[in-house]
This record gives C-alpha cells, sequence and structure tokens, in this order.
C-alpha cells in the first residue's frame, strides 16, 4: 500500500493507494470524517455500480447513514442536465453542509460529482474513489467540472477532496480499451517530469494481461501532486499536466463526445505535441519513435490522420489556457522539461498538415 500527502489551500489530504481498501474506506478517511458528517452520497455509473457499489455502500454504513445514485454510463452524464439530475437527488436526500459526496467511478463520475460537491450548498465534503486507471489523474488536484457543446471542461470550480481512496483491485474488471484510456496519462506524467517511470512503462510486456503496480501509480501520482502543491489554482506550471491536452480536447469536440476515449486523445496529442517542440527547435523525444511504441501497446494514430486542421484550430482557439487570442501549447524542450509556447494560427495550422504528412499514421 502506498500513501501520499497533498498540501493544498484547504489543507493536506492523503491518497491511499492499495488492494481491498473498498472493504474498508473509513480507514482512510481524516480522524474527524465521521464525527462530523451526517450522511453519505454515493454516486456511481451503470457499470461500476454493477461490479462495486455494494461492497461500498455497507462498508460506510457501519459508520453512517448512505445513499447511493446511479447514473448512465458515459461522457454523456458530464453536462448541465446531469449536474442538474444530481443536485436534485441530493435535494431529494436532504444532504446539508454536513453531509458528503463519495465519487465512485472514473473520471466522468469524479469531474462531475466534484462540481456537485463545490456548489451545492456552496460546499460539502469530497471524498474520491477512482475506479479507473485514468482517474488516478483525473481524482488528484480539486479540479472539477462538466462540459459544454462548445468545449469540454469549460464549466467547474476547484474543489479539493477530503481524500482519494484507490482499490487498484477494482482496476481488474477494466476492459482493454478503459485501461489503455488511463496508461496515457501515466506516459503523460512520465513526459513532463519523471523519466524513470517513462522507461519503466516502455519496458512492461504490452502482451501481458493489463496489470499496474501501486508503486508505478504512486510514481505517477507523484508527478501530478509536485505541480499541484506549486501550482493550486493553475496560474502557472500546473498548465504543463496539459501536455497533449489541448490538441485531444480538440479531438474529443470535434469527433462528438464519448466518440474518443480520452486517454486515446491524450496519447495522439502528446505526439503531435513531441513534433511541435521539435518544429520549434526544441529536443525531445522523436515522435515517430513514440508513435512505435504506443502502437505496439494498442493506441491507433487514426484520430491525428483524419483530423480537419482548420476545424481543430477553431476548437483549440476556445482552449481555457488560451490568452488574448493565441494558443499557449505545452512542449517539451526535453523530458523532464515541458514549457509553453505561444502558436499563432497559421503556425500551428502548417504543423498540422506538416504532421499528417510526415507520419506514419493508421
Amino acid at each position: 500500500m502506498q500513501t501520499i500527502e497533498v498540501g493544498s489551500s484547504s489543507g493536506t489530504y492523503a491518497i491511499t493507494v492499495g488492494k481491498q481498501l473498498r472493504m474498508t474506506p473509513y480507514r482512510y478517511l481524516p480522524d474527524h470524517f465521521s464525527r462530523k458528517k451526517n450522511r453519505l452520497l454515493i454516486l456511481a455509473d451503470e457499470t461500476v455500480a454493477s461490479y462495486y457499489l455494494e461492497d461500498v455502500r455497507a462498508a460506510y454504513a457501519e459508520k453512517l447513514p448512505v445513499h447511493t445514485y446511479v447514473l448512465p454510463a458515459g461522457e454523456a452524464i458530464k453536462s448541465f442536465s446531469g449536474y442538474e439530475e444530481v443536485l436534485t437527488a441530493c435535494l431529494e436526500m436532504r444532504l446539508d453542509r454536513e453531509s458528503a459526496i463519495i465519487a465512485l467511478g472514473g473520471g466522468v463520475i469524479g469531474d462531475l460529482a466534484g462540481f456537485v460537491a463545490a456548489t451545492y450548498m456552496r460546499g460539502i465534503s469530497l471524498v474520491q474513489m477512482p475506479t479507473t486507471l485514468l482517474a488516478h489523474d483525473s481524482s488528484i488536484g480539486g479540479k472539477t467540472g462538466i462540459n459544454h457543446p462548445e468545449g469540454k471542461n469549460m464549466i467547474g470550480a476547484f474543489h479539493q477532496p477530503e481524500a482519494v481512496i484507490y482499490d487498484i483491485e477494482m482496476l481488474d474488471t477494466l476492459p482493454e480499451k478503459e485501461w489503455l484510456c488511463g496508461f496515457g496519462e501515466l506516459v503523460k506524467h512520465g513526459y513532463i517530469g519523471d523519466q524513470h517511470l517513462l522507461e519503466q512503462l516502455k519496458g512492461l510486456n504490452q502482451y501481458a494481461t493489463f496489470t499496474i503496480s501501486d508503486e508505478l501509480l504512486a510514481s505517477s501520482i507523484t508527478v501530478k501532486k509536485e505541480i499541484v502543491h506549486q501550482d493550486e489554482r493553475e496560474e502557472s506550471i500546473r498548465a504543463y499536466l496539459n501536455f497533449g491536452h489541448t490538441l485531444a480536447h480538440a479531438l474529443e469536440q470535434t469527433a462528438g463526445y464519448g466518440v474518443l476515449t480520452h486517454g486515446e486523445a491524450v496519447v495522439n496529442g502528446m505526439v503531435f505535441a513531441l513534433y511541435v517542440g521539435r518544429r520549434l527547435g526544441y529536443g525531445g523525444p522523436d515522435p515517430a519513435e513514440e508513435i512505435q511504441w504506443l502502437r505496439a501497446f494498442g493506441y491507433s494514430f487514426a484520430p491525428l490522420n483524419q483530423m480537419n486542421p482548420s476545424q481543430i484550430l477553431q476548437a483549440m482557439k476556445r482552449d481555457k489556457k488560451n490568452r488574448g487570442g493565441s494558443i499557449r501549447y505545452v512542449v517539451l524542450a526535453n523530458l523532464q522539461q515541458p514549457l509553453i509556447a505561444t502558436l499563432g494560427d497559421e503556425q500551428l495550422l502548417t504543423y498540422m498538415d506538416a504532421f499528417k504528412k510526415e507520419m506514419e499514421l493508421t
């Protein structure tokens, strides 16, 4: 079992990574939690609920009254209508400022539950219980939100959890596609902050059953923790965590939310960011070589091959990181050396066209 302490403006909270944690989750909560809370609402989607909701409900019910609410699986619920639906459930269940929301699920449930917790009665407690590999990233750092038809994660708030309880046994039921979705975020943390982690990931046997150790997960989480600790509200270096995401969000939006997994989009976005860095004169890994090992793990680069540069550009221009109409793009000066470059429209269009011509993308 691994425990990582995260400091934030609202206090310190623990991320606990290990096996069987869902059976006794209250052990990994702050000491005051059971004394100060009057009831819990566990949010999960239909898929996660079918595997784990009863275990988690029964465990928490040993200490506090527990309500549950199950949502449809998929990105579509991370919307205004999904947000309103959960708020209505909170009101009907009489949650108040001494209640807490437990987010049991992947990134979609975590983001939605977090935004509800941030805004219901101007803020109530949140506990993240990730069930996917991708959520090892999204459940940490306090970013919450929903999508707008004009852009991903455009409505949200910073709201830190009181604890993150990550039972990695729940990863055993992930389909391969969802495992790959989260693996991309581990790779991202390797690129921007931990070369040794990246080397370990490249050394994994992609043909074996998809598994990940708590040590590797802790290494990946630590990269994010260190950046968030220095810049909780993304005023400077936290933007480095968006490596690959500017293009990824544009790919997701133009394809239609839910058509691409977030991780697939991020992996495509990262190799393009490596290419942009090279075109700007920086070092960093060769994007063509990175495509080869990532493809061997099962990633497709068809989204890059099929992208419409003009449509992608317009989606990129709505990115939250932009300033004064210019696109701010995270690239690598070298491994573990991310930086932000400001790019013009014609420059980006040129790079997208050239990238499609130069790379073997399938």
